[in-house]
């Protein structure tokens, strides 16, 4: 038998692995079916930074790398000399079409604007796809790419790996447990953005470099003029055509943990509370802070989310409830402390879940690392029984999660991937209806009704829900 048909023969029997919609919770687990075929193939898309430790994780789990594509031709070349086997391509739609049969998995990291078009037509292919966060650039897209998970059943992962780690799944299940009781307030707030954000688009434009695909990064984005260091090769998160800004950067990994404990789906509202304004349509806010409204869920009670970027931070009240030492750095923070080097210390970041009996502070980006206070409180706490499942492979929780992913494609690890689409795709619903809120005033309160993906009583917040694809990257939003 050919190796292509055994690989068409797995993927027609590979059921919704890791593609279902909900919560993970513990009667309801993403359940792999087995199969023979041990040997995968894959294609990265996005090669260069944290697309080149994707492709080299990916490969450390057993996947024979086929196809390398980068619309950067230095990027490119260099993460060749690491697979020189592979086919290089600048141009995702080529190597797919090419390579067809002959891979079984996609990775995808590239700029926000482009995850859609690339993870569509992946599944589609009946292709199993990994894709960083945040999922989607829009509303809209997060949701279809939740549908065409579903419907093509392959296996899906979103790369916010903190997922992976036993920490968060910890957090996660005391949260669940009770253990502080009713959460009726979730405090995020984090250090981004590190890329320039409030300013309006450079006149001019400079020479397209030679090794770089630039129609191709454009995407299903309009089309503009290229600008040395202004968006190619990281400068594009703050960009609202390619970024999702610190919002969309950051939430992914911060708000995860409390957002899977309390299922924080739907908001109802969101109102911005600070916002210093999209400059000129074209780059976001440079400071925001958000409050979001969620009603009852099943076993929990409605709760009020407030998110702070760019310097902002929460309400003394909830501060001076936190470690001493925690409390020291946000007063550098304040006072604009530098270090040895004489910069600005880096800004705080971190979660505070309330609830009635106590809160859970994390001061780590993926919610790996938590604290019960007030401390005297929990001084004889044990964690709860164990509910999710631990990823049994050492390592980086990066590669952990990467290891989940291709095992559960072998059909080797029945629990399956925690990050599918199913759930990262609410997930990225959740924090992209944060950044309709940058388009309104301050104080004005946006009504969601997540099942249309409208907002009734701001319509003109509605046309940023979806974009208007560039010709030839339409996908029928």
């Amino acid at each position: 038998m050919s190796k292509s048909l055994n690989r068409r023969n797995f993927i027609a029997t590979t059921g919704a692995i890791g593609a279902g919609f909900g919560v993970w919770t513990s009667s309801r687990p993403v359940v792999a079916r087995p199969s023979a075929l041990q040997g995968l193939a894959g294609a990265c898309i996005g090669v260069g930074n944290k697309g080149g430790s994707d492709t080299s994780h990916i490969a450390e789990q057993g996947v024979s790398l086929v196809g390398l594509c980068d619309v950067d031709g230095r990027t490119l070349t260099k993460k060749a000399r690491e697979f020189p086997d592979a086919s290089k391509f600048s141009d995702y739609r080529e190597m797919l079409d090419q390579l067809g049969d002959k891979i079984d998995l996609v990775s995808i990291c590239t700029p926000d604007h482009t995850h859609a078009a690339m993870a569509v037509k992946a599944m589609r292919m009946k292709k199993h796809v990994y894709c960083q966060k945040p999922l989607t650039w829009s509303i809209a897209e997060a949701r279809l790419l939740q549908q065409v998970a579903e419907e093509t059943g392959v296996v899906t992962q979103c790369g916010n790996q903190g997922t992976a780690g036993d920490g968060l799944r910890e957090a996660v299940e005391v949260l669940r447990s009770g253990a502080i009781g009713d959460v009726t307030e979730v405090h995020v707030w984090s250090n981004r953005p590190w890329w320039p954000q409030g300013t309006g688009r450079p006149t001019g434009e400079d020479p397209i470099p030679n090794e770089l695909n630039w129609d191709v990064w454009i995407g299903p984005a309009q089309m503009r003029p290229f600008k040395e260091g202004v968006y190619h090769s990281f400068n594009w998160r703050g960009w609202c055509d390619f970024g999702t800004g610190a919002l969309g950067d950051m939430a992914c990994h911060t708000t995860n943990m409390p957002i899977m404990a309390l299922e924080l789906f739907d908001a109802e509202a969101v109102t911005p509370i600070v916002n210093s304004g999209i400059v000129e349509g074209e780059t976001y806010p440079a400071t925001t802070s958000l409050l979001f409204e969620f009603a009852a869920r099943k076993n929990f009670p409605a709760c009020k989310f407030h998110w702070y970027d760019g310097g902002e931070l929460p309400p003394e009240d909830i501060i001076q409830q936190l470690p001493k030492s925690f409390q020291k750095r946000v007063a550098e923070q304040r006072a604009g402390a530098t270090g040895p080097d004489g910069k600005p210390k880096r800004k705080t970041s971190g979660a505070v879940i309330v609830g009635s009996k106590g809160i859970m502070f994390s001061p780590d980006d993926y919610g790996a690392k938590y604290v019960l206070l007030p401390k005297e409180e929990f001084v004889d706490f044990r964690p709860p029984e164990q509910t999710l499942p631990r990823i049994p492979f050492k390592g980086l929780d990066d590669q952990r999660q990467k290891w989940e992913f291709v095992s559960t494609i072998k059909g080797e690890y029945e629990p399956g991937t925690m990050s599918h689409f199913g759930y990262s795709g609410r997930l990225t619903e959740t924090i992209l209806v944060g950044n309709l809120a940058l388009r309104a005033p301050v104080g004005k309160r946006i009504e969601w009704d997540a099942k249309s993906m409208t907002s009734p009583n701001v319509p003109e917040v509605n046309e940023f829900v979806r974009r208007e694809y560039r010709d030839g990257w339409d996908l029928n939003l």
